[in-house]
């Protein structure tokens, strides 16, 4: 590692600039604290760049929540914008936010990130940039925002296949599919888009599953489905109670069309978003198959026996976590595929690693992208609560290294590696709205 140098100590680091990183760094404008940006691609947007080099977008990509429960409160989307809008739009208001609030100049682009450590109070950052000459800097903290959907969970699946075989992660267009017989293993959001585009261009597809899924339609009653019940959150119990009669009106049972039923209870697992793949299951343009048993050569020989030809096999089998830069031990976590998630504050705070933070890492259903935007305010609102308010901020560390809050808001979320991090977003929000009104209240 070479000396440290040029960036002054004083100088907070951000590491990625999709919505969570713009986030980042707005929150620290806002405050008056001076950053550096660290992005990999060569511009804002995060994943909703297709062209990016870790984007995992494809063509057909849509939000799978609506504009406005997405959207930056202070920055809403233009007039005219659709309610569930494609990548393509989605670059463009990253890039007006960042344009609108100055913060394009303040990121290093096409710049990798290869190491995070301590020094004293301060971190060192080291950086690999467009002309591949590494430099370490110093940083008086870091926020890093890389995102929770780059890095691919590849099963090691049993047995060999010959056709092609490849992850969700590398697909953008449908063509690749072009009269072949394809097979998608996964049933969540990623799964159930592709096989609907599959469906225009391949000469069959079947989708194989494991568990039992619950299918929300973009669309309820004439609006966009998570803009109803915004008031004032039901309990858990009664939420679930209520919305699983619903989905059964507007999208029947799909055990009918061959799903499992699920063994879970409505939002203890993340819902599909997508009512379509229901829509060709009837038609019979998309089958549904048990989860596999082994690959084997031309096909796939599934848990109950049984075998099938296939061309292409596409692994819609999710993402994860990925902080490469970063000792596991400094966010309290034993490494990428261990079915846990580092053990985090708020999501946020490691609790022995002071000026280490990491935003974005929550799932929850409605959180959008202002549930990030608090937790970069919160940060923002500790770190100047360290110079301006320290009696604040010293009982707030306190709070960190203490028991961590029920985030669930009552759901018993399923033991899925993408569950580890899940929260309910009223009781998400809820938590982070107040951890930054504690540090900012009057004395």
């Amino acid at each position: 590692m070479s000396a440290p140098s040029g960036t002054s100590p004083h100088t907070h680091a951000v590491i990625g600039a999709g919505p969570t990183g713009l986030a980042a760094a707005r929150n620290l404008a806002k405050r008056g604290l001076p950053w550096t940006g660290y992005e990999l691609a060569p511009g804002v947007g995060g994943l909703w760049d297709i062209s990016g080099p870790r984007s995992t977008v494809y063509d057909s990509a849509h939000l799978i929540s609506s504009r406005t429960t997405t959207e930056f409160t202070e920055f809403p989307m233009a007039p005219g914008v659709a309610d569930y809008p494609s990548h393509r739009e989605l670059l463009r208001y990253f890039n007006d936010f960042a344009d609108h609030f100055g913060l394009r100049d303040g990121f290093r682009f096409g710049t990798l990130v290869t190491a995070v450590v301590p020094e004293g109070e301060d971190w060192l950052v080291t950086s690999t940039g467009p002309d591949g000459t590494s430099r370490t800097e110093r940083h008086a903290s870091v926020l890093v925002a890389n995102g929770t959907l780059s890095e691919p969970a590849v099963p090691d699946l049993p047995g060999s296949f010959d056709g092609e075989l490849f992850h969700t992660s590398a697909y953008k267009r449908a063509e690749v599919f072009a009269g072949k017989r394809v097979l998608i293993i996964g049933a969540g959001n990623s799964g159930c888009d592709i096989a609907v585009d599959a469906v225009h261009h391949a000469a069959s597809v079947d989708i194989s599953v494991r568990r039992g899924y619950y299918f929300v339609p973009k669309y309820l009653f004439g609006r966009p489905s998570d803009t109803l019940n915004q008031g004032k959150p039901l309990p858990a119990r009664i939420k679930q109670a209520i919305d699983t009669r619903v989905l059964k009106l507007f999208t029947g049972d799909p055990v009918r069309f061959g799903f499992p039923k699920p063994d879970y209870k409505i939002y203890e697992s993340h819902p599909v978003v997508n009512s379509l793949v229901l829509h060709h299951v009837g038609h019979g343009d998309i089958r549904v198959r048990p989860d596999i048993g082994r690959l084997d050569g031309d096909g796939v020989v599934f848990a109950d026996g049984e075998r099938a030809g296939y061309d292409v096999v596409v692994l819609a089998t999710g993402y994860h976590l990925h902080y490469p830069f970063l000792d596991p031990a400094l966010i309290d976590w034993a490494g990428p595929g261990t079915g846990t998630a580092p053990d985090l504050y708020l999501n946020i705070f490691p609790s022995s690693a002071p000026g280490l933070f990491v935003l974005g890492m929550i799932e929850a259903s409605g959180i959008g992208w202002q549930g990030r935007y608090e937790q970069a305010e919160l940060v923002a609102g500790y770190l100047a609560a360290r110079a301006d308010r320290p009696e604040r901020a010293r009982a707030f560390e306190e709070q960190v290294r203490g028991p961590r809050p029920d985030l669930s808001g009552g759901y018993h979320y399923l033991g899925l590696e993408r569950m580890s991090y899940y929260v309910n977003k009223d009781a998400y929000r809820g938590a982070v709205r107040a951890a930054t009104e504690s540090l900012e209240a009057p004395q």
